[in-house]
């Protein structure tokens, strides 16, 4: 048998200190556009330099890394299980550079990306942007949908900076802190012909509801709230956004139970009531998600601290 095909045989060790490490910045652009020339419009680079640069990384690799179908750059085997730890990488280094320079929002043009699913984008996004607005005017923001299963990675490649959601199942290297919790509300419509000025138990368990949840099935808060005390409503209507299900109420006699603090936008627009809800129950807290690597990074405490400004209750105990 050949030694190049020798069961003992072993390939090559590769020096990192003979590495250029533009390459692997070369290898995330190209991932993420699909192309060569989308990737070097986004590294201000020629289209030979990225396809030289490709080259080399095709070379140390010994994989093509990327193939061609159709229009675009497909990533081989090999790519997609270097593609994490190569950003993971970048990400530190480049958040080991960004810790020793201080962060001026009155003059920086980063831009962040949050998490948040679409009911806290409509109660937080609004008023954080107008105070972002406010302090950085040249300071871009995102709010996306995220994969609460892929939280560390998004975080850790700086696909994400931050994410505000529920409390989530703790994720070594991922910090978090609880920003606000809040009450329940029951919106009705204006001129309900059943409520007037309050609503009380006995009258909110005769009358049926719309219930807003992302979740296919199983009970809310309100729910969890009743069975403890022996009681359950009837949910004539589920739908997956409070707006849809506020559109609801506004042209019916349901009703909607709803966090406190999302519920007054929509609301207030369809001319909807919100009225206590009539059992005590308290909404889901949300909390503030970000790496730990970024505890120390100016840009990233500077968007915590405007996250936060918004979403802790000052009433409440620390």
């Amino acid at each position: 048998m050949h030694p190049a095909h020798s069961p003992s045989a072993r390939a090559p060790v590769v020096n990192v200190s003979r590495v250029d490490l533009n390459l692997f910045v070369v290898l995330d652009a190209i991932y993420t556009e699909g192309g060569i020339t989308r990737a070097s419009e986004r590294l201000n680079l020629t289209q030979p330099a990225i396809s030289h640069a490709l080259a080399r990384l095709r070379e140390l690799v010994g994989d093509p890394l990327f193939v061609r179908e159709g229009h675009v750059m497909a990533p081989t085997a090999a790519a997609h299980a270097l593609i994490g730890p190569v950003r993971r990488a970048l990400k530190e280094i480049e958040g080991s550079l960004n810790q020793l320079q201080q962060f001026d929002p009155a003059t920086s043009t980063r831009s962040f990306r949050i998490g948040m699913r679409h009911i806290v984008e409509s109660a937080t996004l609004p008023e954080l942007a107008q105070r972002v607005r406010a302090q950085a005017p040249a300071v871009t923001l995102a709010a996306v949908h995220h994969d609460r299963d892929a939280l560390h990675g998004a975080l850790a490649t700086g696909e994400l900076d931050a994410v505000v959601d529920v409390l989530l199942p703790r994720v070594p290297q991922v910090s978090y802190e609880r920003l606000a919790g809040g009450k329940m509300v029951v919106a009705v419509r204006a001129n309900h012909p059943r409520v007037g000025d309050t609503l009380d138990l006995a009258t909110y368990l005769e009358l049926d509801h719309v219930m807003s949840s992302s979740r296919r099935s199983g009970p809310g808060l309100e729910d969890l709230a009743l069975q403890r005390l022996g009681h359950e409503r009837r949910v004539v209507v589920r739908c997956q956004h409070h707006w849809t299900a506020c559109q609801l109420v506004a042209t019916s006699d349901l009703l909607l139970t709803l966090p406190e603090r999302y519920a007054g936008t929509a609301n207030a627009a369809l001319g909807n009531r919100l009225l206590p809800f009539p059992v005590d129950a308290t909404a889901n807290d949300l909390y503030l998600y970000w790496h730990a690597n970024a505890d120390a990074e100016p840009g990233n405490r500077w968007l915590r601290a405007q996250i936060r400004a918004g979403l802790v209750d000052p009433t409440e105990p620390a």
